[in-house]
């Protein structure tokens, strides 16, 4: 995968993935920054004759030539994001960066962190994009089609259970357990193969059940059947996260909802949502649920709806006062101040 990585580059993902428990995706991501900025770097000080930064190869990048790196050449780089990148992008970024120089100083590669000082660009705070209550019944009402309760099932867990796409297509059927005591559970497996147990509601027991049972019954001849996988393609193998994808996308299409900025993982922004505006849930439980390592991820969702506003306002003890008529004081009408 990283074939065209010095040792040194290589090393640092390994580390990240093996020792630091980053998922895949994550360090691959590490992968493409460190890339990025290296080709810049190899503009920036006139080593390649090349400008197209995708033909750039980093492949020849010595540990002298990254003991060279300054302050500068980093703000340099951020310059050059600025002209087409946001604010959270160059904040992964200059994270990456913060992360590979640290991990080099404190394995003596270098004597110096040339990026210590460096703080991170402030992103831009914006609110999740959920779906309302009305959205999210007629996403669920217009789910079709020859694998409809296979469909229908994971818009459920997606909406009830606040899970991620990469986590729903990683479900084995030992994951599920459903009882009938109010127990019913699900294994997930988040960012970094972390676990953690996330509680069944009635509607996500009733969706499973309906599709397991369409389950065995339609992937009974299956010749190369996934048996550990809970959700299947067409052809019995464990079903892909791009088709996960196009079936919200479909199901959005039907539903009317489509072209409105909502996606998969827009499902997991409307359960976290539902859960704290309805449910009255501690923002640590969900932090829990959703699987998040840093509080501060979660408190996004702690935004308030207008209507909760309205609310609010509505339902305060002086909501409901009047100015007296006449608006001074009262009239004396003719009474003496001793009355």
């Amino acid at each position: 995968m990283y074939e065209d990585c010095p040792n040194l580059l290589k090393d640092f993902l390994f580390y990240m993935e093996t020792i630091k428990g980053r998922s895949r995706n994550t360090v691959y991501a590490y992968y493409k920054d460190l890339r990025l900025f290296f080709r810049f770097l190899k503009i920036h000080r006139k080593l390649t004759d090349q400008t197209d930064l995708q033909m750039i190869p980093i492949d020849d990048v010595t540990l002298d030539l990254i003991q060279t790196v300054t302050l500068s050449d980093v703000y340099e780089f951020l310059h050059f994001l600025s002209q087409t990148s946001q604010a959270n992008t160059r904040a992964r970024k200059v994270s990456c960066l913060r992360g590979f120089f640290k991990y080099l100083y404190n394995n003596g590669k270098i004597k110096e962190n040339p990026i210590e000082s460096l703080e991170l660009p402030s992103p831009k705070k914006a609110l999740p994009k959920y779906l309302n209550l009305e959205e999210c019944l007629e996403l669920l009402n217009h789910v079709d089609g020859p694998f409809r309760e296979r469909d229908y099932c994971m818009i459920t867990l997606f909406l009830n259970c606040g899970m991620r796409l990469s986590e729903l297509v990683g479900i084995n059927f030992s994951d599920i357990k459903l009882s009938e005591d109010q127990e019913s559970r699900i294994l997930l497996r988040g960012k970094g193969n972390k676990e953690r147990i996330v509680y069944l509601n009635d509607a996500c027991i009733t969706a499973l059940q309906d599709y397991i049972r369409f389950r065995n019954t339609h992937f009974q001849n299956a010749v190369k059947l996934d048996k550990d996988a809970l959700f299947l393609s067409r052809t019995g193998r464990r079903i892909g996260a791009r088709q996960v994808e196009r079936v919200i996308e479909n199901a959005l299409k039907s539903s009317g909802l489509s072209g409105m900025g909502y996606s998969t993982h827009k499902l997991r922004h409307t359960a976290a949502t539902m859960m704290y505006q309805h449910g009255n849930v501690d923002i640590r439980v969900l932090q829990e649920i959703l699987g998040h390592t840093n509080l501060g991820t979660t408190q996004i969702y702690t935004h308030v709806s207008s209507e909760q506003m309205k609310h609010a306002v509505n339902t305060t003890p002086l909501s409901k006062m009047k100015p007296r008529k006449g608006g001074g004081k009262e009239e004396n009408h003719g009474k003496n101040k001793e009355d």
